[in-house]
């Protein structure tokens, strides 16, 4: 009688073994795969079916239950959800691939030489644009002016932005090009200059002015720099990034090279908005389709610490000025209150403390009973000892840029003083408060490699490993938050936590094997790990 429920056993497990393996288009096994889920499991393995995760496991559990067209043998590495760069701006950093890259330089020299090299293997620009200078890498730390342009470059127009994007200097003959003769007053900017004569020198809003005279790239040309830039992108591992301010041409060409199947790359892309286009984006409604979505619009409070531009309370330590907002804060509520009678997603750029305060209390006063409206401030990056909680109250996302932190600290303190520096770059205060950073790197401003973001963020050095002890160490955060900050965190940042950031079935199978395990190195050796294989919705689209 013993033997029968043997044999019962026997017989079952037979049934079990024999069953039907479910067909599906990837297994992917023998990793270590980080979910980031709920419980920021780990897991072996995976199977992948019509872009989707469909299960989740052991290696054994995966491959005995289903065959697949496409197996990768992980073989050991880890695995982690498709990088997010939570702010990012994708059109300039394929411009900048194309133009003059002065990222690095020590001297403006350095700059002009560079200028000319590159004119010299492009005979045939009609301008010279270039981006990357920074003046406080130099020993003369003095913004440049357009005096020496003029005399290394008297016939072709010369535009050169700094590198965070808010401020540029062009030559004469730039300047002739945009009728720009005299000093205008601008609201939010400054043109340079003395006796009413310009030395070309444009900061924020001033910028707009000669921009508006540059030719644009046609669409073949934009095109092939976007898919040059995309294969950037993929090569680090990301999946996703958000397009923080984007023109109607810009949103038109994304849309026309996405329907084409053009791009890959996912893009959650946010309107530039400014009191005229407001009210006609917000009738048109979102936009979405797989890979790529119009849902926020991104307003610029300020301009940047390192051109004297963001908003401070009090008046910088190292300049007798506050900087200044970009527009008024009554134009600032206006607008705001046009996102909070929409479904649209405001997404603030705020760096000063002042222009943070203002925004801050203007989310306030229309998210009193939040919504769930995932309301954003971009950069957040001095914030008054008093202001922090307010992340917390009006439930707002500190979209934040560690590499900005390490490229700053160099420098900072002479901008702010140090008490004020106590509220700056606070990461881990930030995250205390709301509960959640989205990570990104702000590229071409910083490096697009989301690693060196992670590494900023965990060990607060540069790539140099300056300084020794890490900067401002109390806000470092762990390497678990920095991973959830550009997967699962970001994905929510963008309302995409159903289906992205992390590996779960049902959800897309974006992820990223990476040659070594970001969670446990050493910080020494975190820069220089390389991507093996990056994959969006089942599809590899990088493979070293």
């Amino acid at each position: 009688m013993k033997t029968f429920p043997i044999i019962i056993f026997l017989f079952c497990l037979t049934i079990i073994s024999c069953s039907p393996q479910t067909k599906v288009d990837l297994i992917v096994y023998h990793a270590q795969i980080y979910t980031v889920d709920s419980a920021f499991s780990m897991a072996q393995a995976f199977a992948v079916k019509d872009g989707k995760f469909i299960a989740i496991g052991s290696d054994e559990e995966i491959q005995r239950k289903y065959k697949a067209i496409e197996k990768i043998d992980a073989q050991g590495k880890a695995i982690y959800p498709g990088f997010y760069d939570a702010h990012a701006h994708l059109f300039d950093e394929a411009e900048l691939m194309d133009q003059v890259d002065l990222n690095g330089s020590d001297s403006f020299e350095e700059v002009i030489q560079r200028v000319k090299n590159y004119q010299q293997k492009n005979p045939d620009k009609t301008w010279l644009i270039g981006g990357g200078w920074d003046q406080n890498r130099w020993k003369d730390k003095t913004f440049p002016t357009k005096d020496l342009l003029d005399k290394a470059f008297p016939d072709i127009p010369v535009y050169l932005m700094r590198v965070d994007y808010h401020a540029a200097v062009a030559n004469s003959k730039a300047l002739e090009w945009a009728k720009l003769t005299s000093i205008p007053t601008i609201r939010g900017g400054v043109v340079g200059g003395n006796n009413n004569i310009p030395n070309g020198l444009l900061i924020d809003n001033a910028m707009d002015l000669v921009n508006k005279t540059i030719p644009v790239p046609s669409e073949k040309d934009y095109l092939r720099m976007l898919k040059r830039t995309q294969d950037s992108l993929l090569s680090v591992g990301l999946t996703t990034i958000v397009d923080a301010g984007l023109s109607k041409e810009r949103l038109d060409l994304l849309k026309k090279y996405y329907r084409e199947g053009q791009l890959k790359i996912r893009d959650y892309a946010m309107i530039l908005g400014n009191p005229q286009n407001i009210k006609s984006f917000i009738e048109q409604g979102f936009y979405e389709t797989d890979r790529f979505e119009i849902k926020g619009f991104k307003l610029l409070a300020d301009g940047a610490l390192g051109s004297r531009g963001a908003c401070l309370l009090a008046h910088y330590h190292d300049a007798p000025t506050h900087g200044f907002l970009l527009h008024s804060p009554q134009e600032y509520e206006a607008m705001i209150k046009q996102f909070a009678e929409s479904k649209f997603q405001a997404n603030t750029h705020a760096i000063g403390d002042s222009a943070n305060r203002i925004i801050l209390d203007i989310y306030g006063k229309y998210l009193h009973n939040n919504g769930d409206r995932r309301w954003r401030i971009e950069h957040a990056q001095i914030i008054s000892p008093t202001d922090f909680d307010k992340f917390r109250k009006y439930q707002i996302i500190p979209s934040v840029q560690p590499t900005h932190a390490t490229s700053d600290m160099y420098w900072a303190k002479d901008r702010l003083g140090e008490e004020r520096m106590k509220g700056a770059y606070a990461y881990k205060r930030l995250l205390a408060e709301y509960g959640k950073l989205a990570l990104g790197s702000d590229f071409p401003v910083e490096h697009f490699n989301p690693i060196y973001g992670f590494h900023a963020a965990v060990a607060r050095v540069d790539k140099k490993g300056y300084p020794n002890h890490g900067f401002q160490m109390q806000d470092a955060i762990s390497r678990e938050d920095a991973l959830k900050g550009m997967t699962i965190w970001a994905a929510y940042s963008c309302f995409q936590e159903k289906k992205r950031g992390s590996i779960e079935v049902g959800k897309d199978a974006d992820f990223v094997i990476l040659e070594k395990d970001i969670l446990k190195i050493p910080n020494e050796q975190l820069r220089n790990v390389k991507t093996e294989r990056t994959v969006i919705a089942g599809e590899t689209l990088f493979k070293r």
